[in-house]
């Protein structure tokens, strides 16, 4: 069964064999993710097809990567699938194993 693990500055992120890719983006689901690590931050915005994304910024041993994973808490239909799951981008390392 094919597995996904995101890392960033030598922490696990979050791990799953769960997990939908939607644009060539892995989104992990919510309780798959490392929320110790995820930071709210102020940053929203649009897709035209998923809605509205919020962001997190990334911490681990006191360093920050900012709005380094995003979520759609609401999305729109067509991305209902990924509602709440959580992707990542700006250097965090993303893995697909089979």
């Amino acid at each position: 069964m094919p597995s996904a693990e995101a890392t960033w500055n030598g922490a696990v992120l979050a791990v799953t064999d769960k997990f939908e890719t939607v644009e060539g983006n892995v989104y992990f689901p919510p309780s798959s993710v490392n929320m110790q690590y995820m930071k709210p931050s102020s940053t929203h915005t649009t897709c035209g097809w998923k809605g509205v994304a919020s962001y997190y910024t990334v911490e681990v041993d006191g360093k920050q990567n900012k709005d380094s994973a995003w979520f759609y808490p609401s999305p729109l239909p067509a991305a209902s699938n990924i509602k709440d799951h959580v992707a990542f981008w700006k250097g965090v390392s993303v893995q697909k194993k089979t």
